[in-house]
């Protein structure tokens, strides 16, 4: 974690840590502190977005909070101050501070995240409530900032009363489900999905776009900010199309034979069943095993290719935040069985936007399949560095020619996209074709392993 002595006397400035490999920023999600709010050790006291998730980041200092560096929405430089900590016996009056600031507007309470997400997609956790150091129960709950008296509703959030106030949903009509009936984001949006669809509408043109990620333009349009997570995705794409010479070929495979093995390993072991992502990740290993050129990336600026000693078998999965992969670390150690575990647990992982930005990074060739979305095929873009990326469409009834007759089998389509520069047709046509004889011959693969 970094930190370091500020410029007022008694107090600590908390810099934006190094929140993974090559991440350089964060954009500020959301705020869990307010100025005035007493903080203890490893407190969490903002969600921020990285390049590559969602995180939680915890303050290593214990004290009184006066400044907060940043609104929500704002991107934030890795070693820049974050939060400001004042000693308690030396910090000002707290709460003349945080009213000052709530009555003036200020960036530094908490707002709303305008990056188009909504809400229902993000994970939800436990409203931040205010504690006393060291004690385990809420303090107290500022009846200013909830508007009334005990009976009023307990809203802990400024972004959960701004964003009421939008769609026009009356707090005292809610019912919290957070501690001692606080209510939380994720009440507010259950209330504002069973409003009207028109009510809906009607509240989005005098939304500022901050707050809920789309602003009304000219002639009925919709603009959405590139912030986040898309801008993310869209600069790594760019990189990877500007950089990578890729290519991309495919063949057509009957895949039969690969569901029947999958039926009958599931029906020896329906305790742990193997889906057919597994198996296709397992043959993936065994085809760069023989080929291990396409296990590599491209260095640039040394001018040389590296090739990777073990396999970080990455696996594009589709989320509410956008598209991830998520890494599976020295896969080629892992049993069939292993993979199709670890497999299910890291892609709910990342739908849930759980996985630390770790989990997210130095994949050396990543498996997709696109099939999910009822399409055939696709000419993907490789997740830069890497070197390749095999694609799986739908499978599919088709007739086939089997031993000179015609049936109907099982079919599917396999495309490999790989840099031109690691290797040439020779090397991806040979690891295609082994892909490819090991879904229609499984017993091809066990030979392998």
């Amino acid at each position: 974690m970094g930190g370091g002595m500020s410029t007022a006397v008694g107090t600590r400035d908390f810099l934006l840590p190094d929140l993974g490999e090559g991440l350089s920023e964060a954009e500020i999600v959301e705020w869990r502190v307010a100025v005035g709010d007493v903080v203890t050790v490893d407190q969490t006291v903002v969600e921020v977005e990285t390049a590559k998730a969602v995180v939680d980041v915890p303050c290593p200092y214990a004290g009184r909070v006066v400044a907060l560096h940043g609104a929500a929405g704002e991107v934030r430089p890795v070693g820049q101050p974050l939060i400001t900590i004042a000693p308690l016996d030396d910090a000002p009056d707290p709460h003349a501070t945080y009213r000052e600031e709530e009555r003036a507007g200020s960036g530094n309470v908490l707002i709303g995240y305008g990056t188009g997400h909504g809400g229902t997609g993000r994970r939800r956790r436990r409203p931040r409530l205010a504690l006393a150091p060291e004690a385990g129960a809420p303090a107290s709950v500022d009846l200013a900032r909830t508007g009334g008296p005990a009976a009023a509703p307990l809203v802990i959030s400024p972004i959960v009363r701004r964003l009421a106030k939008e769609h026009g949903i009356d707090l005292a009509s809610l019912r919290g489900t957070g501690p001692g009936g606080v209510i939380r984001r994720a009440d507010l949006d259950a209330a504002v999905a069973a409003a009207a669809p028109a009510a809906r509408l009607a509240a989005v043109p005098d939304a500022p776009a901050v707050h809920v990620g789309l602003a009304p333009a000219g002639d009925g349009d919709t603009v959405i900010p590139l912030t986040g997570i898309r801008k993310v995705i869209a600069d790594k794409l760019s990189r990877s199309r500007r950089e990578i010479p890729e290519v991309t070929i495919w063949v057509d495979v009957d895949a039969t034979g690969l569901l029947e093995t999958r039926a009958a390993i599931n029906a020896a072991m329906p305790e742990a069943p193997v889906s057919i992502l597994a198996l296709l990740a397992r043959i993936c290993l065994s085809g760069l095993r023989r080929y291990p050129q396409l296990n590599a990336h491209v260095d640039t600026e040394g001018q040389r290719i590296i090739q990777s000693a073990g396999v970080h078998l990455g696996i594009a999965a589709q989320t509410d935040r956008g598209l991830v992969v998520p890494v599976l670390r020295d896969a080629q150690r892992l049993t069939t069985r292993e993979l199709a575990g670890a497999l299910a647990e890291t892609t709910a992982a990342a739908r849930a936007g759980t996985l630390p930005p770790a989990r997210l990074t130095r994949g050396t060739f990543t498996l997709n399949n696109y099939g999910v979305f009822g399409v055939d095929g696709s000419t993907p873009i490789i997740n830069h560095p890497e070197a390749a990326l095999l694609g799986v469409g739908r499978i599919v009834d088709k007739p086939w020619v089997v031993d000179g007759q015609l049936a109907v089998r099982k079919v599917t389509q396999i495309s490999l996209t790989f840099d031109h520069r690691v290797c040439d047709g020779g090397v991806a046509g040979g690891f295609l074709r082994h892909v490819a004889d090991c879904v229609e011959q499984p017993a091809l693969l066990v030979a392998n392993v």
